[in-house]
């Protein structure tokens, strides 16, 4: 069935017979190559990064908000966000009142009930208005396609409460007929919700999935005539594995007949990102074409750069992307604060990741200013170094800490050296692969400036000690 805009009626009408022929390959035939060459995808000669019309990027970002096709300065915080370096965006695709200008998908009636056979324009307005702004601005998207705190009522928020889904507030299904409670007080990691039951691999909950699935097709009739969109299952799911694989595999279906490449994730909940839920994305190759790791933001210092050295050497065999599109951290948030955020950021920058951005408010920087210098900064140290061809220096072998807290390499060795020293200090760095004039610059973070840049000897151990006190980076690279 091409993925048209087609009425909700006729898209509930396939789904008895999709869920009936769902079997074989789930990502099919590669897809033309016009289609790829406008597309973000892994980098060809680095699969660790992305590249997007055709050139290797970092994806780097922050914003005021998850589910930015619904905020009404959209435009306005767009250009803010391309004017310091931001390339990189989640867009969740919540549709919870929490600030009172959000819409349902689905159609109100006069009687206050919701019809789930109706759809709502003015929610697929918002959301094809957002994925024309941010593919003018060069923008990768990276979709949230489930949060399972709109269907939760934890904290007496009330989101499950008013959502179109529950049976009481919905003219399509009673309580009985879809098994759904009409309130779940629980936390969503409790997976009590039976909403993320429904696959038939599950409970085959055919009442509440032909609404799910219409939905769903829905939203991919928009998304996959972009080539700037990544594609995320949940997030921070602790849902049954097969919940996310259901989706995903129709995901690489629909992609398959519209002739578009589509790289697919899935958020898991566990911090500890060496646990056994975040081997179903590393493991699965094939049906996850990168890994978000956003739940490592909760770490700190060197176990938040140990954990995520340890995942790239998961993918050591089939290199793909790392994305964390959620830094914790802000001055008076419950998950760290500042410093934690912008030392994340640069840990994630230099460890490897092929895209970084800080959650927002109040669990982290946004696009406050801090945020911004942070990513003016990183842009002025990519803009010298050609990351795509560094590796980490996973175990800081080539580091002798002396009076340095913290120190963080990567490299091309004999060529280019970039270390990230978060608080000041000195350390020595084995340039012994470098002989020969090497040439060395300090990037003052805080405030985006380059020192002036000084010649030095390579050939054994360098000393390198930080202008200042606070973030530095210094550059050491070969004499041309």
């Amino acid at each position: 069935m091409p993925f048209e805009c087609v009425s909700i009626r006729n898209a509930i009408a396939v789904v008895a017979l999709f869920v009936c022929s769902s079997g074989g390959d789930a990502l099919g035939a590669s897809p033309p190559r016009e289609a790829t060459l406008s597309s973000v995808q892994p980098y060809a000669q680095n699969h660790r990064y992305w590249e997007y019309l055709g050139r290797p990027v970092v994806l780097l970002g922050g914003s005021k908000d998850d589910n930015l096709y619904q905020i009404p300065d959209l435009e306005e915080h767009l250009d803010d966000i391309a004017a310091v370096g931001g390339n990189y965006l989640r867009n969740t695709m919540s549709d919870r009142q929490d600030f009172g200008f959000e819409v349902y998908p689905f159609l109100r009636r006069g009687d206050g009930k919701f019809d789930l056979e109706q759809w709502n324009e003015e929610y697929w307005s918002r959301l094809e208005h957002f994925l024309a702004l941010t593919s003018a601005r060069g923008i990768v998207v990276q979709i949230e396609i489930w949060d399972r705190f709109d269907f939760s009522d934890h904290g007496g928020s009330g989101h499950w409460s008013r959502s179109p889904y529950n049976p009481r507030n919905n003219v399509n299904y009673t309580q009985a007929e879809s098994t759904l409670d009409s309130v779940y007080p629980q936390h969503p990691n409790d997976n009590a919700q039976p909403f993320f039951f429904t696959p038939p691999e599950l409970r085959n909950n055919q009442v509440v999935l032909r609404y799910q699935l219409a939905w769903f097709d829905k939203l991919l009739s928009y998304t996959l005539r972009h080539g700037h969109v990544l594609y995320c299952i949940d997030n921070e799911t602790s849902a049954d594995p097969r919940w996310g694989r259901f989706w995903a595999e129709r995901l690489h279906r629909a992609a398959r007949e519209a002739g578009k490449p589509v790289y697919v994730t899935e958020m898991w909940d566990a911090w500890n990102v060496r646990a056994r839920q975040h081997r179903e994305t590393i493991d699965n190759t094939e049906l996850y074409g990168f890994v978000d790791i956003s739940q490592n933001n909760h770490q700190v210092g060197r176990k938040h750069w140990d954990n995520l050295q340890w995942v790239r050497a998961q993918l050591e065999q089939t290199p793909r992307p790392i994305n964390t599109v959620k830094v914790y951290g802000a001055d008076g948030a419950r998950f760290g604060n500042t410093r934690d955020a912008e030392e994340r950021f640069w840990r994630n920058l230099i460890g490897g990741v092929a895209a970084t951005r800080f959650h927002r408010p109040d669990s982290g920087l946004g696009l406050n200013e801090s945020a911004k210098t942070q990513i003016r900064s990183a842009r002025a140290l990519l803009a010298e170094l050609d990351v795509f061809r560094c590796e980490p220096d996973a175990q800081g072998a080539l580091l002798t800490r002396r009076s340095a807290p913290e120190a963080y390499l990567t490299r091309e060795p004999g060529v280019q050296y970039a270390i990230y020293l978060p608080r000041g200090g000195d350390v020595e760095l084995d340039v012994s692969g470098a002989p020969g004039k090497l040439r060395l610059r300090w990037l003052n973070i805080a405030k985006t400036q380059w020192q002036k840049p000084v010649s030095v000897q390579g050939g054994g151990r360098l000393d390198l000690t930080a202008p200042g006190d606070g973030a530095w980076v210094a550059l050491v690279t070969a004499e041309k």
